[in-house]
């Protein structure tokens, strides 16, 4: 006689539970069937050995998968059996179920204690491979976890960040979208709203449920729901329209094809496990005798309800006549043989850990030891190591009693002929390496028949040159766009970036560009008007040079120390052209160049009028009787007065040059969007040094031309030099708080301007009165007329 070992199933249906049969229930428990027959049919796997069964219903309740697991721990009758040979003492193995995971749990925790193993085909929490509650527990389907990050990816791939989330108020649901949830999270997605029901809610918590859903402006919902829960709230919303809506589901639905009567979820897509074939499944399903129906409630409750036949009165008598063959129902459809291959490879790991615990070899050599007892606990330990392939279906369990997670992506499409059909578009395998997981081989059919990628984000994508903005009391998604800040773009529609400290965004703040480089050039109007100036006021000193020289046997010449005016008028000059020096790009020579080419040669021009005062002065005193004083300023030392004047400013130049150099320098603090090109001082000390060695001169100069102005107009030039020290000084008392303020190349303008103004001061007011006696009035030209004043 054979050794016998028994399976227990908590699938359907001793107990009669409220609402109609699930068919596909029913044909998961049907493959269980054939799986063990196959087995005992077979000489390779348990040789010698048959597998009886015991089949339960815990109608997807807690309370009676507890009941369940109390009746087949205590050994009630089997529901089904297989052979005449069964007998009653054939020990209890292990479990295969529950299709829920709060029912699993509850019989997880029941069963553990005697160390009998449970495989689920169904159950998907990911709660259930912690292994310090559950040790007991294994599955053939894999866990949520990678569905739901899987779920994640998906809707991050579509980038929809504004979804609504649904979910089964049950271990399920509660752990699969706490899962989704924070994979979300983690991908950038929000959540407008995320609600729960359970099928046994009163009416209006499920009509809640579906108003939050037709209210919402999330587009994207997904649902990690069972099919039992799902199907009650598409119920629910089949009855008011609503706006469109696409919808992303979890296993448990989106693989149900009595779902896909509900027109509205068309374009539907999520994962579900890949679809395999058994052969010889549909037609052991198939071949279903009446008598055999007749002997079970469950057969006899899926018969009348598939032929809407009955022993009552208002329907006809089931009297065996019924067609199966053709019968179109999920019990009967195999075209989708998802889950009930997790059931079928349940079952084979079962028989293939009791093999290898009983069994040497694994083929028609093995020897198996029928005098062996065998425990639970040696399945249990067995388990853990299966690792074979069945019809081409590897089967094998980690650490946790997870399987490899496979799954495929699928859509429904709409036909022409109105069905909604399940069509695989992808797959995602969570061994494969990061970002390889996922693909996409196939078109897919979104919502209302569209091939147009649905939108849902709660704000849409901020233009380049702009940036997001939080709205308050909002998730992140949820943004308002508003320019960059100034000197900022955004070219990534990420956040914003500053330019390059010499860039400068453009008009629309999506590139940087140059800034523009901003220097008092020759191309300017104003450089164009200052050195038009500053090459007239050369012109005019060389010009009065000329004229001097050409007259310089004259009184008007003569009287008026032509020795000091022609180097005054040559100082002048340079004077002049040393402005120039400040137009174009500053260069570290140019800038050396104009600062002290300036202080030298105003110190050279101011030490000629100095000199020039000196004279009169001198002058002045020699025409009283008894004085000599002319023979201790002669020309001699007013040559030696001027020098050394001058080599003291040579002086402080050089050591500022020497020190501390004027250098170019590119000016980014002045102005944002532009570049000033300027000569930066180098030395502070310096450059004041020289500007106040320039003004010492300058005020001892007009101390003295203030003390000789009402001297004999005949012999000097007192009045005129107090006037030209007068503008001189005026304008450079203004210059200093005007260069000081003044901002970019308007600095240099100033600069110019203080020393064209006191240049055309000084050539106007000393050269000017004598240039006309010499050309316009040569009567008065002459040593009578110059006596006469002089008399009078």
């Amino acid at each position: 006689m054979d050794t016998f070992y028994n399976i227990y199933s908590s699938i359907p249906k001793p107990v009669k539970c409220k609402g109609s049969i699930d068919t596909r229930g029913l044909r998961f428990s049907r493959a269980m069937i054939f799986a063990i027959e196959e087995i005992n049919n077979n000489t390779e796997l348990l040789p010698g050995i048959k597998l009886g069964y015991q089949i339960y219903d815990s109608c997807a309740l807690v309370p009676v998968a507890v009941h369940v697991a109390f009746q087949f721990i205590n050994s009630f009758d089997p529901v089904f059996y297989t052979g005449n040979n069964c007998s009653q003492s054939g020990m209890v193995m292990a479990v295969v179920g529950d299709s829920g995971s709060t029912p699993s749990i509850s019989i997880s925790r029941l069963i553990s204690p005697f160390n009998i193993p449970q495989v689920s085909h169904f159950a998907t929490c990911a709660c259930l491979s912690d292994k310090q509650q559950y040790p007991n527990f294994f599955r053939t389907i894999p866990s949520d976890q990678f569905q739901a990050e899987a779920l994640a990816k998906l809707v991050k791939h579509f980038g929809w960040n504004w979804i609504g989330a649904v979910r089964s108020d049950s271990d399920y649901g509660n752990n699969g979208m706490a899962s989704f949830l924070q994979a979300a999270q983690k991908e950038g997605i929000c959540v407008e709203y995320s609600v729960s029901f359970y099928r046994t809610n009163p009416q209006s918590r499920i009509q809640k449920v579906a108003d939050v859903i037709r209210r919402s402006k999330a587009v994207v919902v997904v649902a990690f729901a069972s099919f039992g829960d799902m199907k009650i709230l598409l119920e629910e919303l089949s009855r008011e329209p609503f706006p469109p809506r696409q919808w992303i589901g979890s296993e448990s639905w989106v693989t149900n094809t009595e779902l896909t009567r509900y027109s509205f979820c068309a374009g539907a897509i999520g994962f579900g496990i890949p679809k395999s074939a058994i052969p010889g499944l549909r037609e052991f399903l198939l071949n279903l005798s009446f008598s055999e129906v007749t002997t079970s409630s469950v057969l006899t409750e899926f018969w009348e309800d598939a032929f809407n036949c009955a022993a009552t009165v208002d329907k006809k008598v089931c009297d065996g006549t019924e067609d199966i063959q053709n019968l179109q129902s999920q019990y009967t459809d195999t075209s989708q043989l998802r889950i009930t291959n997790m059931v079928y490879k349940a079952v084979y790991a079962i028989a293939h850990a009791i093999h290898n615990a009983v069994c040497l070899g694994k083929n028609v050599t093995a020897q198996c030891n029928k005098l062996t007892k065998l425990e639970p606990k040696q399945v249990l330990t067995e388990l853990k190591k299966v690792n074979f392939s069945q019809n081409g279906y590897d089967v094998s369990f980690n650490a946790n009693g997870d399987p490899v997670a496979n799954y495929e992506l699928v859509n429904w499409q709409k036909h022409e002929s109105g069905i909604t059909e399940i069509v695989t578009v992808g797959l995602y395998d969570a061994s494969l390496p990061v970002g390889k997981e996922f693909r996409i081989n196939r078109n897919i059919t979104w919502m209302e028949d569209s091939a147009k990628v649905p939108v849902s984000v709660c704000s849409g994508s901020c233009p380049l040159g702009t940036r997001k903005v939080l709205q308050k009391g909002k998730p992140i998604c949820c943004y308002d766009c508003i320019p960059c800040p100034e000197g900022e773009i955004n070219n990534i529609t990420a956040d914003c970036l500053p330019c390059h400290k010499e860039f400068w965004p453009n008009a629309k703040r999506d590139t940087c560009i140059p800034k523009p480089v901003e220097f008092l050039s020759f191309h300017d109007i104003l450089g164009i008007i200052l050195a038009t100036f500053s090459v007239l006021g050369a012109l005019l000193a060389i010009i009065t040079a000329g004229v001097f020289f050409y007259h310089r046997t004259t009184p008007v010449v003569r009287a008026n120390n032509s020795e000091l005016s022609f180097l005054l008028l040559i100082s002048l000059t340079l004077c002049f052209l040393c402005s120039l020096t400040f137009i174009g790009a500053p260069s570290e020579w140019s800038c050396m160049l104009r600062h002290t080419s300036f202080g030298i040669t105003f110190v050279l021009c101011i030490s000629c009028v100095l000199g020039k005062t000196i004279v009169v002065l001198m002058a002045f005193k020699a025409t009283l009787p008894g004085s000599n004083v002319m023979k201790w300023f002669g020309p001699p030392q007013q040559r030696m007065t001027v020098v050394c004047f001058t080599f003291i400013q040579i002086l402080i130049c050089t050591i500022w040059l020497v020190v501390s150099p004027p250098f170019a320098i590119k000016n980014l603090t002045t102005y944002k969007e532009k570049i000033i090109l300027e000569c930066a001082l180098g030395s502070a000390v310096g450059f004041w040094a020289v500007l106040g060695y320039i003004g010492l001169l300058a005020a001892f100069c007009f101390v003295l031309a203030v003390l000789a102005r009402k001297l004999p107009d005949n012999f000097n030039e007192a009045k005129l030099i107090t006037f030209s020290m007068l503008i001189f000084c005026a304008v450079w008392i203004t210059f200093i708080p005007a260069y000081v303020s003044s901002p970019g190349k308007f600095t240099v303008v100033v600069e110019i301007f203080a020393i064209l103004a006191s240049s055309f001061g000084l050539m106007l007011c000393i050269f000017a009165p004598k240039c006309f006696i010499i050309l316009f009035k040569p009567e008065k030209n002459t040593k009578k007329y110059l006596m006469s004043k002089n008399q009078s």
